[in-house]
């Protein structure tokens, strides 16, 4: 973009003034008219605004009528996640047999997951054509962009794009879970190589490997990975794969859906949201909060160190000054995420291959002091614990996987919530979303001139 005059830039300024004034509404007003800010209620819990089978999130436990906070169970299908990680037909492919799940509603057969995963392989390839064209032209320095201009781009690809019957959208779905991994990592080699002059060597996937596998092999210039750092992955793609009807991306993707749009464009708006570091990005943030408790007080510090840190954390006198914990909080759990309870585990085993056990104590350590420092300082009575983000970076930390991947991550993942969301919305043909807005503007003449 060309950049404005002297005289201009003092206008544009103006400009901005003006359009910070206009935007500004009281937020008193919000009571007042008892609008739902966020879709929210005023004690945080998120506005019913629809109905699902796919996934339920539970925090509080009802005891004689009364909600009391509980510890964290998500369940998919009915299933409890932690069921879907740690057991299954095949541990290699827990990732591929919750896909089927949350599209299909039911756990496959042993034949019913060797036949899809081998659908999910036949669909991976992308064309020479699309790679060179797409992927390797103008790649962006962010990699979620990369992914909506990839998916924005195969509509073009497709002869039947906007036809939105289940059949169809069923068979964009699959092509979009299948293919996302490669793009996601052929965009990252792209940018390193045109960016940062890096060489550029790109794999294809192998058709005998999981999700979780190929993505190890594609990254790694031997291709070379042990059984635990696959299972690490896999369990990490499935405690991601859906989280409800009401998370940002998930809900984006029932309102644009139900606008009647194409497949491409519903996950397109789903990656928009994703990227935003309130939802998808948050693991980087907790990663770069660490760094710079590390740099300040040392991998070795101690439990006063840690605490006055995050005090200034609070303060906003420490790190980029939002006076955040980031990692720490959540919007529906109360004593734990289950998520995260699960990625702590594996999080300590990789940790104790990877000669990190100082690193991940470290992690424990925030969190514990983290965890009463918020208990203290809140404004409710909701309990605050760690969520699924605080651990999830430092395990690709660990796995190697640079952290421009890590939100694509996030997005190979939910791709599966997003497209069994999308078609329980077309299945039920639900109503344009359309909630409404109060004016509390002013009418006013219009000036004669």
């Amino acid at each position: 973009m060309m950049a404005l005059s002297d005289k201009l830039d003092s206008q544009f300024d103006q400009l901005v003034e003006n359009c910070m004034k206009s935007g500004a509404i009281d937020l008193n007003l919000y009571q007042e008219y008892d609008v739902k800010r966020g879709l929210r209620d005023s004690n945080g819990s998120g506005v019913l605004t629809g109905l699902t089978e796919i996934s339920d999130v539970c925090a509080y436990d009802i005891d004689e009528g009364v909600k009391k906070p509980a510890q964290g169970r998500l369940y998919y299908q009915g299933y409890d996640v932690k069921d879907l990680v740690g057991t299954g037909l095949d541990k290699r492919y827990a990732f591929e047999q919750t896909t089927y799940l949350l599209l299909f509603g039911r756990l496959p057969s042993r034949e019913q997951l060797a036949v899809f995963s081998e659908i999910i392989c036949s669909l991976q390839e992308l064309s020479g054509q699309f790679v060179r064209d797409v992927i390797m032209k103008k790649p962006s320095a962010n990699l979620m962009n990369a992914l909506q201009k990839s998916v924005l781009t195969l509509y073009s690809y497709d002869s039947n794009p906007d036809d939105i019957s289940v059949p169809n959208v069923l068979r964009q779905s699959l092509q979009l879970v299948s293919k996302l991994p490669l793009i996601s990592v052929y965009s990252y080699f792209a940018y390193r190589h045109f960016h940062d002059f890096q060489s550029l060597v790109i794999k294809p996937a192998l058709k005998e490997y999981s999700t979780a596998e190929n993505i190890l092999h594609m990254l790694r210039p031997d291709g070379e990975f042990s059984k635990l750092e696959a299972r690490v992955l896999d369990a990490a793609l499935v405690l991601h794969a859906e989280h409800g009807g009401g998370n940002n991306s998930t809900f984006t993707n029932h309102v644009v859906t139900s606008s009647g749009t194409d497949t491409y464009s519903a996950v397109a708006a789903s990656i928009a949201s994703l990227k935003g570091p309130r939802h998808g990005g948050a693991n980087l943030k907790v990663l770069h909060m660490m760094n710079d408790l590390k740099e300040h007080c040392g991998l070795d510090a101690d439990r006063g160190t840690v605490r006055e840190y995050l005090m200034k954390l609070l303060d906003g006198k420490a790190f980029d000054g939002s006076g955040l914990i980031y990692g720490m909080g959540h919007a529906v759990y109360t004593l734990s995420d289950p998520r995260e309870v699960i990625l702590k585990g594996y999080a300590e085993k990789l940790a104790q291959t990877k000669g990190m056990e100082e690193e991940y104590a470290l992690y424990d350590l925030v969190e514990q002091e983290a965890r009463d420092l918020l208990s203290n300082r809140s404004q409710t009575a909701k309990p605050i614990c760690a969520n699924v983000d605080f651990y999830s970076g430092l395990i690709y930390t660990m796995l190697n996987i640079p952290e421009e991947l890590f939100t694509p991550l996030f997005a190979i993942s939910r791709i599966s919530g997003w497209s069994a969301h999308r078609l329980e919305e077309l299945v039920n043909k639900g109503k344009i979303i359309r909630p409404a807005y109060k004016y509390v503007g002013h009418h006013r003449e219009f000036p004669k001139m």
